[in-house]
């Protein structure tokens, strides 16, 4: 989930954040206007369905609504998470409950409607991201490179525990995602603007053409940055610990994971030092290449997708991450 903020607007029995409004009408057409239009119905359901009091003011994300909650019948906090089903989003249950079973660190599943998409999910301490170790422990505080390079570790550590569960059946895959990838990129590279960006993303094709015959099947989040990763609540058995949720699960190389963090807090003379630490941590020294490959396909991933929405140039960041790590020795 993206940064986890007070909802200004309010709709009906439960507070609807405009840029979450805003961000299912542009993004999800007729189906994320009928799911705004559903929310308090389907807040109202699960609140009386799974026994719940409301306990805190609206949180959300891109493309969810949180609630946090207490559960009636023992007073476990909570938060109720409200969320369009999709391709993204379905597998999220299911990977939360492997990693759960593996002990691996993520957010502890407390209920799910598969119809709905409704979680229950355990609630951690939501002013408490990772992000703020960048800052020095300090919401809004400047990011150094020591706070940033603490938060990376942790990260890591985070991350080689998730990738080291196998993923269930059913889930996407990153093979399918990447034939999808490599059957567009040739229109993507001729429909950008910029003729060093044509050949750099025409070297990140080359790239993943070399990996894309063993996608891997670990089981990836996809989204681990720092703001999807929350410390434990100190009045719960996870005081001490930092916990990542939010999955937009598939099966997959450990080395798709990697772009969030070089992208976020986004530092490009620090790039190939995070790309490092987070190989280390997974445990992909020997296939440092093969890492590199595949963070290149999340350039490639992110470009078919601005083109295809209109865009003709690959967003600067992601450029410089591309160039960096293409001459990384």
């Amino acid at each position: 989930m993206v940064r986890l903020t007070h909802a200004p607007r309010i709709l009906g029995v439960i507070d609807i954040p405009d840029e979450l409004i805003a961000s299912q009408y542009a993004f999800n057409g007729a189906a994320g206007r009928a799911f705004v239009a559903a929310l308090p119905g389907l807040a109202g359901r699960f609140l009386e369905e799974w026994g719940l009091r409301r306990d805190g003011a609206v949180m959300y994300g891109m493309c969810a609504l949180v609630l946090p909650v207490v559960r009636e019948a023992d007073g476990v906090p909570a938060v109720l998470k409200l969320q369009l089903v999709d391709e993204e989003t379905a597998g999220e249950p299911v990977a939360l409950r492997a990693w759960g079973a593996a002990g691996a660190g993520a957010v502890e599943v407390l209920g799910h409607d598969p119809e709905t998409g409704a979680l229950l999910l355990e609630r951690l301490d939501e002013g408490r991201p990772l992000s703020r170790v960048a800052a020095g422990g300090g919401a809004g505080g400047v990011v150094d490179v020591a706070g940033a390079r603490a938060a990376v570790t942790v990260l890591g550590e985070v991350l080689g525990r998730l990738a080291a569960v196998p993923a269930p059946a059913g889930l996407r895959t990153l093979g399918d995602a990447v034939e999808r990838m490599l059957a567009a990129a040739p229109g993507v590279v001729e429909r950008l603007a910029d003729e060093e960006e044509r050949r750099l993303l025409a070297d990140c094709v080359a790239a993943v053409r070399e990996v894309a015959g063993e996608p891997g099947d670990r089981l990836l989040h996809w989204d681990l940055h720092y703001d999807n990763i929350l410390a434990g609540r100190a009045d719960s058995g996870r005081a001490g610990e930092w916990v990542a949720l939010d999955p937009k699960p598939l099966a997959g190389d450990p080395g798709f994971e990697l772009f969030p963090a070089l992208h976020n807090l986004f530092d490009a003379g620090e790039v190939v030092w995070r790309f490092d630490a987070l190989t280390e941590a997974l445990g992909l020294e020997r296939d440092r290449e093969r890492a590199r490959a595949w963070t290149l396909g999340r350039v490639l991933q992110n470009a078919v997708w601005a083109v295809g929405g209109g865009e003709r140039r690959i967003a600067p960041d992601h450029a410089e991450i591309a160039r960096r790590l293409l001459l990384m020795r």
